[in-house]
């Protein structure tokens, strides 16, 4: 037992166990650096430092610091509190919402029922192991559908990751992060919906009151998180907070964690909530900041997010030895590691298969009705199939949901959902490069659809050459304004804003307006000006070719003409927002037209010059001092 110790050494000792894990993540992100440096694919730093935690993890439990020990093992608390919000958040902020919502019949589909049925897999697997008397523990159904409802929850960190290092397919992407998201959400409103049931008769009626329950919770929780980041957007668009940035961006970052707190303080998901809140706030409230928030906000989320997955793995590793009552029982762990297997395996390629079925049949309706146009049938490939079961590695969430578990089997249970976690995250987050290479999945594709804002327009359209200039055009970027260029076409009679290399930092320009005089850069709030209702051949056609594609939402939308006519007028800055989605197509028809002139070997830009006499006022790209003092 340990023995009590005075404030000072309390100090002293947390003072150390706080030092142990910033060593621990000062390494994890210097590894992660050499590994880029080294493009080392084949291992991930959340590896390094999951087993960097584990080393540590036994020095601790063999060495004499017994009080720092008891301070780094697993607290359900911080877990829940602390390191999953800001991931959350950062997820929910950073979602490609074109890409998740295209996709989100089949992400619903992975994510509730793949979650339902993985839950309840393994909770007769580990059930019916314990009846057979094949296991230790005697549990009950109800206990063993508990225990997979924390083993349910995914965790694919690592393999999105390495997915973008690889630039994996979009789609797959968008499928895996949407699938995961959600599941995190729907794994502890299951939890929590089977442990109100704790006690109680299992019945018919019981069934479908714990899912009435869980509907409940899920859809309240969703609409709380979206209350308050509308409460946000409106805070942010009637007020002159803008002018503070710092302030500003407290309070878009206090109201986010907000809605997290309050969800669970009245017993809803804050999960949920603040996964919805994070989409409502990057949908609705991110044009109504300032440009400097905008940047800082999704800085400060992405640094936060990456902390907490790193020390997240870290505290796993640790949590191996320095995890109070350990209980290790091997048929347990074994049966459990099968069913776990076994149940990703049903719940991918069954609903896949149902999935591509249904997109047969409506192919063949729409086709029925409509012989003369071309339909096109998604079918989720069988490669990608088999990559979406190796991504059901299980994460830091199931084992923070099973220090809820009670009971006397409870210490066994929890032991063995942490052993779970860290070998599914070190055998198939391990492997999962290799995985890629052995079932042939495209990588290296260039995402058309990449959420860009106002601050990286177009940062690597364009590959760069030794002198400093652009395989599009052979106009240097870096000229003297003075003397400008003396490179053929320097002086380009276009009145076309083309993509500039962009930086974070305010030294670089934000675009590059060329025009009769040759090039002159533009800052951001005079790129939001310009007119660009009248965009050249090129572009249109360029548009046209991705329309066709199906690769930008247009009308036949129904939510989207709601949101477009009521609610951005409503919540957000319409113009800022416009201006955004316009400069965002055109950043995509541009980087269709480079692959063409790339394709072609074309080295020149030649796009038509409108004299200023002969255009009209919404006919001219360029900068006047009109424009200037309209706006």
């Amino acid at each position: 037992m340990t023995e009590a110790i005075d404030a000072e050494q309390a100090e002293r000792f947390s003072s150390l166990a706080l030092f142990l894990v910033l060593f621990l993540l000062i390494g994890s992100f210097l590894t992660s650096y050499y590994l880029k440096v080294k493009r080392i694919t084949a291992v991930h730093e959340t590896i390094v430092g999951l087993f960097a935690g584990m080393f540590v993890g036994l020095a601790l439990r063999i060495g004499p610091l017994e009080h720092v020990r008891d301070m780094l093992s697993f607290s359900n608390t911080i877990m829940l509190n602390l390191l999953l919000p800001p991931i959350i958040l950062a997820s929910g902020y950073d979602l490609s919402q074109v890409k998740f919502f295209r996709n989100f019949g089949m992400i619903l589909a992975f994510a509730f029922l793949g979650t339902f049925m993985s839950a309840v897999i393994i909770g007769v697997i580990v059930w019916l192991a314990s009846m057979l008397r094949l296991e230790q523990p005697k549990l009950s159904l109800l206990d063993g559908l508990i225990y997979g409802s924390t083993l349910s929850a995914t965790d694919p960190v690592t393999i999105l990751a390495i997915f973008n290092t690889y630039k994996v397919d979009p789609q797959l992407y968008s499928i895996i992060f949407g699938e995961s998201i959600l599941n995190d959400a729907v794994s502890i409103v299951m939890f929590d919906t089977l442990s109100q049931m704790r006690g109680s008769h299992l019945s018919i009626m019981s069934v479908l009151h714990g899912f009435g329950f869980f509907a409940v919770v899920f859809n309240v929780s969703m609409v709380l998180g979206v209350l308050f980041g509308l409460m946000c957007s409106l805070l942010l668009k009637h007020t002159r907070l803008r002018l503070y940035k710092e302030l500003e961006c407290c309070v878009v970052l206090l109201v986010a964690y907000a809605s997290y707190f309050f969800s669970n303080a009245v017993e809803m998901s804050g999960i949920v909530s603040l996964l919805f809140c994070g989409i409502t706030l990057k949908h609705y409230a991110y044009h109504n900041m300032s440009r400097r928030t905008q940047r800082m906000s999704k800085g400060i989320l992405q640094t936060l997010s990456n902390l907490s997955e790193n020390f997240i793995f870290i505290y796993l590793g640790l949590s191996m030895f320095t995890g109070k009552n350990l209980v290790y029982q091997p048929l347990l762990i074994f049966f459990s590691l099968g069913a776990v297997v076994f149940s990703r395996y049903c719940s991918v390629f069954s609903i896949a298969w149902a999935l591509n079925k249904w997109s047969e049949w409506r192919t063949a309706r729409r086709q029925a009705r409509n012989p003369g146009l071309p339909h096109q049938s998604y079918q989720l490939p069988h490669n990608y199939q088999l990559m979406l079961f190796w991504a059901g590695l299980r994460g830091a969430v199931g084992f923070a949901l099973s220090e809820g578990i009670v009971g006397k089997n409870a210490q066994a249970l929890q032991t063995t959902v942490l052993v779970v976690v860290v070998l599914t995250v070190i055998v198939f987050g391990g492997t999962t490069a290799q995985m890629l290479e052995v079932l042939q999945i495209q990588t290296g594709v260039q995402d058309e659809e990449a959420e860009s804002s106002d601050d990286d327009l177009d940062y690597d359209a364009h590959p760069w050459l030794a002198d400093g200039q652009t395989a599009v055009s052979d106009t240097p970027v870096y000229q003297d304004a003075q003397l400008g260029s003396h490179r053929p076409n320097a002086a380009l009679d276009t009145n076309e804003v083309l993509p500039s290399v962009n930086s974070s930092t305010s030294a670089l320009p934000q675009a590059i307006v060329a025009g009769p005089g040759g090039l002159r850069s533009v800052s951001n709030d005079e790129l939001d000006m310009i007119d660009p209702e009248e965009p050249s051949e090129r572009v249109r056609s360029a548009r046209a070719v991705l329309d066709q594609a199906n690769l930008i939402l247009r009308d036949g939308q129904w939510f989207q003409r709601i949101d477009e006519r009521y609610l951005l007028p409503m919540f957000s800055n319409t113009v800022a927002n416009r201006k955004h989605e316009q400069r965002k197509e055109q950043l995509q028809a541009r980087r269709a037209i480079s692959r063409e002139w790339q394709g072609s070997e074309s080295n020149n830009i030649a796009v038509p010059y409108n004299p200023p006499e002969a255009a009209g006022p919404s006919d001219s790209g360029r900068i006047s001092p009109n424009k200037n003092k309209q706006h």
